[in-house]
């Protein structure tokens, strides 16, 4: 014979099985909350502007169907295939330092057995990403001065006695790469630092043990390790690359013109839109660049095996 425990305990067990499963509702809720904001924002300024454009793209100026009319008057332009070299010479130059350069300077911040050496490192690098693009342009307007610049006697070296000589436009793809660079690469070295913290200290160990050296376990095992995450810095900074806008255009207003105002793609189609009055085209513009960013950004996912499972 059993005896039913009393009521006022079953209330309590019950009570009890009841708690997990508020606290899961409560953190869904929370979870919700945080969603709707960031889907609300990007429907506000991603989704809802990207249909508007692709609507633009194939009408006309007066609402009817244009086709690919659009398309191809903006790709016949005389001025789109050069805008097109010019970006892709930029990205070209960016992304290969930008991979290079930040994986090696991680791995030897990483390396660094100075706790407080390690941090300065970080934070020295950080630094400059902390100026917002116009402000880092800016900045970069005395730099490239070889009247004013800190490094004048480096220009000098290079035979650049004005600022004018600096900014001809067959430099530019390097000197966009090098601002590009150093605005961007110190928030991607403390991604990868941090990245590299996850590697486990086990499997760096049981290497030591059979004889590696630090560059044998970088290129066996760190790098390896990293390939997400340098394919995700790929596509980032693919998607920012293709946005070229700030640089030039604060560039051709500081050398009157010398840097054309439609020296990339994004430069052109605020021409389209603002100077041509032509939004149709400016938004055949931005379609293509989108195309192809996702295109390449494809690339990168797929052989960096960003969504795959350890």
């Amino acid at each position: 014979m059993t005896i039913a425990p009393p009521s006022d305990q079953l209330a309590v067990d019950a009570d009890t099985r009841r708690r997990p499963a508020r606290r899961r509702r409560r953190a869904t809720s929370v979870g919700y909350a945080f969603v709707s904001l960031y889907t609300l924002l990007a429907l506000a300024f991603g989704v809802v502007p990207a249909v508007f454009a692709l609507g633009l793209a194939f009408t006309t100026a007066d609402g009817g169907f244009a086709g690919f009319d659009n398309f191809v008057k903006v790709v016949t332009d005389f001025r789109f295939w050069p805008a097109v070299e010019h970006v892709v010479l930029y990205l070209v130059i960016w992304l290969i330092a930008l991979v290079v350069f930040v994986v090696v300077l991680a791995l030897m911040v990483h390396a660094l057995r100075v706790r407080w050496a390690s941090t300065s490192l970080r934070f020295i690098y950080y630094l400059p990403g902390a100026l917002a693009g116009a402000s880092s342009v800016l900045l970069w307007l005395f730099v490239l001065d070889p009247t004013a610049s800190p490094v004048s006697g480096l220009l000098r070296l290079f035979g650049f006695t004005s600022f004018v000589q600096v900014i001809q436009p067959s430099h530019l793809p390097v000197i966009f790469a090098i601002i590009a660079f150093w605005t961007g690469a110190g928030g991607w070295i403390v991604i990868m630092y941090g990245a590299l913290n996850n590697i486990s200290t086990e499997v760096i160990e049981a290497a030591r043990i059979d004889g590696a050296n630090a560059f044998q376990i970088a290129v066996s095992i760190q790098l390896p390790m990293l390939r997400k995450w340098i394919a995700y810095m790929g596509v980032m900074s693919l998607a920012a690359g293709t946005q070229l806008f700030v640089e030039p255009q604060l560039l051709s207003q500081a050398s009157n013109a010398v840097v054309p105002n439609d020296y990339s793609l994004n430069q052109l189609a605020y021409q389209y839109a603002f100077q041509q009055n032509d939004f149709n085209g400016s938004a055949a513009i931005s379609l293509i660049l989108l195309v192809v960013a996702l295109l390449l950004s494809w690339v990168f996912v797929t052989r960096g095996g960003l969504f795959e499972r350890d």
